[in-house]
Formats: structure tokens, sequence, C-alpha cells
């Protein structure tokens, strides 16, 4: 496809009301929804994209940015830099409280998780007080890897107290663990508090979710609640930054 892109691209309505950018920006999002521009594949020339689509080169680059910005393409400068067609980043929406797996399902991409570990401890001071119990109190502690179409893409470290899920580790725990502690436990999160921050990560963490020693990721810090009231999980998650992006819907208050 990508040798067709220069001789397959459509003549641009000027009288539109849609920019020309968002024009060759919708052509290249075509093509990548429907396969033909795979990740990895390397675009053609600036120089020559402009001319195909009869454009500016500033006009093109507008619309390769935007493609950016959405985490469809990468720039890269250099001998054998260009725009490449990146693999396309995971919405992880913190607007609803709803489980990684189903998430991952509505992206229409195969949930999967594997256990690291998967034990009970005495609640640390951070733990206890993110789950509202006594420092000391049992919880289980489970480790794993969030897998998405067989690929890492998040470490997950879960806290849940022990005494609200007894059995909990006797469980399957490769699947929807809030599916689990709904049908079983009739505790499933209905409200969260998350919070964001940027990390570096070291050599095994790194080797976990098959990026590179030092890579950025990005931490979310969750407290879980149930109808009840009652904090269900306290959990660290580390999400790649290259395969996702965190979704925030907001509106403005009426009182202001």
């Amino acid at each position: 496809m990508v040798s067709t892109i220069l001789s397959q691209a459509p003549r641009l309505r000027r009288e539109s009301k849609v920019p020309p950018y968002q024009q060759i920006e919708h052509y290249l999002l075509d093509a990548i929804s429907s396969g033909h521009l795979v990740p990895g594949a390397k675009l053609p020339p600036e120089r020559e994209l402009a001319e195909a689509f009869g454009v500016s080169r500033m006009t093109l680059r507008h619309a390769l940015a935007t493609l950016e910005a959405r985490g469809l393409v990468t720039r890269m400068i250099g001998r054998n830099g260009g725009a490449f067609i990146q693999e396309p980043k995971i919405a992880c929406d913190l607007t609803m409280v709803a489980g990684f797996t189903e998430q991952l399902r509505r992206h229409g991409l195969k949930p999967g998780a594997e256990v690291l570990s998967a034990s009970e401890k005495p609640a640390s001071t951070e733990t206890a007080a993110a789950l509202d119990i006594e420092e000391g109190a049992p919880v289980y502690d489970i480790v794993r890897v969030r897998l998405a179409d067989d690929l890492p893409i998040a470490l997950e470290q879960s806290y849940f107290p022990a005494h609200l899920f007894p059995g909990l580790l006797e469980e399957r725990l490769e699947g929807s663990l809030y599916t689990l502690l709904d049908t079983r436990y009739g505790q499933r999160p209905v409200r969260a508090t998350e919070s964001l921050e940027a990390l570096i990560i070291d050599a095994q963490r790194a080797k976990l979710l098959r990026v590179p020693t030092n890579s950025a990721v990005i931490q979310i810090c969750r407290s879980a609640f149930a109808k009840t009231g009652c904090v269900v999980e306290y959990a660290r998650d580390l999400f790649r930054s290259d395969r996702t992006r965190i979704l925030i819907q907001s509106g403005l208050s009426d009182t202001l």
C-alpha cells in the first residue's frame, strides 16, 4: 500500500468545509484502519506526499502532526528518518470504573494476564492507609502483567483486604479481577480515586514489559470503592507509554 499512496492520493476538495490537512488525515486514517498501512511502514518523503496531494509541505506536516498526536504516526529525523506508522495506542479511560479487561475488549483486543505472584502479607503503612484498614492487617498482594493480543501492556500490583475476600487466592486470577469481586463477593468497584505520574523504570520491570531499560511509563495509583463505600482495592499500575494514552473527560461546574 505504501507504494500506491502517491498514485492513489485523492484529489482534495477545495470547496469542502473540511480543511485540506484533515482530508489528508482522513485518507491516511482509512488506510491504517483498513490494514493497508501496517505498523512499521514508512511513508513516502514529505516532498513527494505534498506533491501527490497538491498541498504545501506545511499543510502536509499539519496532517502528520495531528496523526502523531493521536499516536498513529511517529516521525524521526536523520538519514534513516521519516514518518512511520505506529501501533495504535490503547485509550485507558479514567472517567469510567471499568476493569482493564473490559476496556481492551472495547478496543477489539484479546485481554490476558500473566500472574507473577499472589500472596498474603501484612499491610504496610501506605497500603493500610489506602485501604482504610489497620496497619499490619492481612491483605492479598497480586502482581500481574496485563496483555493485549498476547503483548505486555501494563504491570499491575493490586492489594485487596483479606477479610473482604476470603479464598481469593484460590481463584483463577488470569481474568478480570473486578468481575471476580462482583460475581463471587458482590463487591464490584463502582468508583475510584486515581492519580497519574510519569516514571522511569528499572531493568527488571522493563524486561517484563518488553521495553528498553530506563523507559518512561505512566503510573496510575488507584483506590477503588464498592457501592457500600468501603475500599476494595489499592493498585499501582505501570502502563507502557508507547502503547497507551490516558483519556479523561471533564466538564465545567454549573457554579462557574
